[in-house]
């Protein structure tokens, strides 16, 4: 690189850094402005000087593009480890994962030593309904093999255009045959709750995930528990177990409408963090959808971050009995913000707190019944029904809603 290229390029990259901090002015409360003679020029020179040496000397030829990006992901990844840079392909999977929609066929997939393993078909989707199965292995999609992808490469692949066709071969079992399926795909709302019956007059529902359609789905299968205790028992529910374990988390709203459902008052979450929207308090509205019935919430160390909301939100109300295992103690809220060209950056804007105060984060919530659970409970796949005689946990959770039966039958 030349000293006149490598003069742009510290140019250049000076008036980014002014640029940057004259728009985040208006953001912050006091904004600082940039001085070409201080230390953002003599970094910037830095930066260019080390851009310099491996352009010349690396033992290969490196893009200016990835080198840029490269240092762009490295400042923000340095932050915390919430926080980093997503170029396009990877926003649009955190729009996905928060809106729970896409274009595609319907498969939970998964790598298992080396191989891509169908997980479970979504109920309803194309892939659902072309016939495969769980345990299938995927051998080649459009009849280009995945043996040197990765499992998000063999994703993407799968989904696209609404309408457009693509094909699936896979192994099934011990055949030696491979079998061929065409689907079209198809606008595929990607479910977050699964719910069931699990004795007379007591509720199951899992969350895996949360998404914008979380309380809504959450509301639905609550109100079906419902009607079908009634048709069954002429009675309402008694009880509810609300499983979250490994539950990452996923959108602050959903899980603030979550809690919103089981509370009548109070505060539900708050935040705080350095610009006005940064810090906010959301509180709960009056009507319960269980009408008071008891809630043990199911947590572990997979539990995080939207999950402790609502753990925490319904500990600190009295409104539930958590049980497992200590959660794992994400207490930063991470604001997703657009860029050119489809790119983002995901940055930890606050820090929340439980209804009593409380930051859980890197402390995690303990729960009120410590029970040890097994990494099999529960099942990666919502399609998987529970286990009513392996999983402790759980059978802890019925074991408590039982005794407060009785409790309550008692003293009536």
């Amino acid at each position: 690189m030349s000293l006149k290229a490598r003069a742009a390029l510290v140019l250049t990259i000076g008036t980014v850094l002014g640029l940057g901090l004259s728009i985040g002015g208006n953001y912050l409360k006091d904004p600082v402005q940039p001085d070409p003679r201080g230390l953002d020029w003599e970094q910037a020179r830095l930066f260019a000087e080390v851009i310099e040496r491996v352009k010349q000397d690396y033992v290969e030829p490196v893009d200016d593009a990835e080198l840029l990006e490269s240092a762009i992901r490295g400042m923000v990844a340095n932050l915390d480890a919430h926080s980093e840079f997503l170029d396009a392909d990877e926003y649009e999977d955190i729009r996905i994962s928060t809106t729970g929609r896409y274009s595609g066929i319907g498969l939970e997939v998964s790598t298992v030593d080396g191989e891509i393993l169908i997980v479970a078909p979504i109920d309803g989707t194309p892939a659902h309904r072309a016939g495969l199965q769980a345990g299938d292995v995927i051998v080649a999609i459009d009849g280009t093999t995945v043996a040197n992808e990765g499992l998000q490469q063999t994703i993407a692949r799968m989904r696209g255009r609404e309408g457009t066709l693509v094909t699936i071969t896979v192994l099934r079992g011990e055949e030696d045959e491979a079998h061929v399926f065409s689907l079209r795909r198809e606008n595929i709302q990607t479910a977050s709750v699964r719910h069931e019956l699990l004795e007379p007059a007591y509720g199951y529902v899992r969350v895996s995930q949360f998404n914008d359609t979380t309380a809504e789905e959450l509301s639905r299968a609550v109100d079906d528990l419902q009607q079908a205790e009634d048709d069954a028992q002429g009675i309402m529910l008694a009880g509810l177990i609300l499983d979250l374990r490994n539950n990452p988390g996923g959108v602050l709203d959903a899980a603030v409408d979550v809690s919103d459902l089981f509370l009548d008052s109070g505060v539900i979450v708050s935040a705080d963090g350095r610009t006005p929207e940064s810090r906010f308090t959301r509180n709960a509205h009056r009507g319960d959808i269980l009408d008071g019935a008891p809630i043990v919430v199911l947590v572990n160390n997979g539990s995080a971050s939207a999950s402790e909301i609502v753990a925490g939100a319904l500990r600190d109300h009295h409104r539930a009995l958590i049980v497992g295992t200590t959660t794992f103690g994400k207490g930063l809220v991470q604001t997703v913000m657009p860029l050119s060209k489809g790119r983002a950056i995901k940055l930890t804007t606050s820090r929340y707190y439980t209804p009593s105060g409380e930051s859980i984060d890197a402390t995690g919530i303990m729960p009120d019944v410590v029970v040890e659970g097994s990494e099999h409970y529960p099942e990666p796949s919502l399609q998987v029904e529970v286990d009513r005689e392996g999983d402790a946990q759980l059978i802890e959770a019925i074991e408590r809603l039982r005794r407060h039966r009785i409790l309550q039958s008692s003293a009536e």
